[in-house]
């Protein structure tokens, strides 16, 4: 039987049985549509992440002290501080991969002003900071060298606190006061929003560092380090170059080892990644269930089609065909409900993932790849679900077919 003819003949077959087929198709429509959302929220949460990882700065590298032991007991990461404005000059003066660095020494108080009261964080930081964070400010300007150097109490202020404090948006000009030290607000800078683990970026002030270290935290040491390279292709030689130049700074004999820590970006997102990798993963294996079962709907079915059209069968194998052209036919059926369900699920699954980034403002990313991977795994479905009872209705004698009632 010539290959349009049986693709008609298995067309009429499914029109024929609308109801049958659509129950058929039904697995197929849920699973795959099932897959699509899941897999596009998985990719939206990689996507967010990945945006949030990009917001922690440019081509940045980040130096925070080492771990130290106790009675034979590791203490834990930055358990060792040794860091200090040094470091960070000589970082300065001997790096040739290092575009921008900056001390950050942290001091958690209260920022009385404007309209109350709002316990924030206090980010000690030289005039390079911004550049190396990739952050600009809404209204105001920055600290700049002089008033770095000599501790000058002028504060910038991130989005969260400013809404907080002045909601009516005249940060600039004011006066706040910080632990009981009053300090002139400068600038206010633009929305970050939220790292890869939370926190909200924007819920910040940054100020000197000597005016930090002297007057709001008095310590000696600085929580960390940052900088930030010319292109992204110096990061690897940077992060060498930055431990041996941290290690000369620090005195440490060849032995000894490294009393701080240096990772980069591409590590933070590694990180950050790996966990939504794993959850995308696990959301698509639980869909893929519906499409197994989904699949199985589709061999009962046609099993039940082979049984009902045994008389069928027997009159086209009477008249010439042959077992070739019945399995042929019915595989056909198989894969074009599979396919078109897949299709049909493909719609629902797009815009179920469409209807969740509205409704719950989540981000969801839904890729032609994983379109395609859909529709041909459907495709796949009713090949491999589709063959035994094609198969058993190929492998009927025609004399029993026809007897049978």
């Amino acid at each position: 039987m010539h290959s349009l003819r049986l693709i008609k003949v298995a067309g009429k077959s499914i029109v024929k049985n609308k109801m049958r087929t659509l129950l058929t198709m039904l697995g197929i429509i849920i699973g795959v549509g099932a897959v699509i959302v899941m897999v596009a929220i998985g990719e939206g949460a990689q996507s967010q992440i990945e945006n949030q990882i990009k917001n922690l700065g440019t081509n940045m590298l980040v130096i925070t002290p080492g771990t130290s032991n106790a009675g034979g007991v590791n203490q834990g990461a930055s358990s060792f501080n040794r860091l200090n404005i040094d470091d960070s000059e000589k970082i300065r003066n001997e790096s040739a991969f290092i575009a921008g660095v900056s001390p950050v020494v942290f001091t958690r108080t209260q920022i009385v002003g404007g309209t109350g009261n709002w316990r924030s964080t206090i980010h000690g930081v030289t005039t390079e900071y911004v550049t190396i964070r990739d952050w600009e400010l809404t209204s105001g300007r920055f600290f700049d060298a002089s008033e770095e150097r000599t501790g000058k109490k002028v504060i910038v202020l991130g989005a969260t606190i400013a809404e907080n404090l002045f909601p009516n948006g005249d940060a600039v000009g004011t006066r706040v006061l910080v632990r009981n030290v009053p300090m002139d607000v400068i600038g206010v800078l633009e929305k970050k929003g939220q790292t890869p683990d939370g926190n909200d970026q924007d819920d910040v002030a940054l100020a000197p560092v000597l005016t930090v270290q002297r007057r709001l935290s008095n310590w000696t040491f600085i929580r960390q380090i940052l900088a930030n390279t010319y292109s992204p292709d110096d990061i690897d030689e940077a992060q060498v170059e930055l431990r041996a130049i941290m290690r000369e700074s620090h005195g440490l004999a060849e032995w000894e080892p490294d009393d701080f820590e240096i990772k980069n970006q591409d590590q933070l997102s590694e990180a950050a990644q790996g966990t939504t990798e794993v959850m995308t993963m696990l959301l698509a294996a639980i869909a893929s269930i519906s499409l197994l079962v989904g699949g199985i709907g589709i061999m009962n079915i046609m099993l039940v089609s082979v049984t009902e059209r045994t008389r069928e069968i027997g009159i086209r194998m009477a008249i010439g065909a042959r077992g070739a052209d019945v399995l042929t036919q019915f595989l056909i059926e198989s894969i074009v409900m599979s396919i078109l369900g897949g299709a049909i699920g493909v719609a629902i699954g797009v815009g179920g993932a469409n209807l969740l980034g509205t409704t719950m403002g989540w981000n969801t990313v839904v890729n032609s790849q994983t379109v395609m991977i859909a529709l041909i795994f459907s495709g796949a479905v009713g090949i491999f679900f589709g063959f035994y009872p094609a198969r058993k209705a190929a492998a009927l004698n025609p004399i029993d077919a026809l007897r049978f009632e």
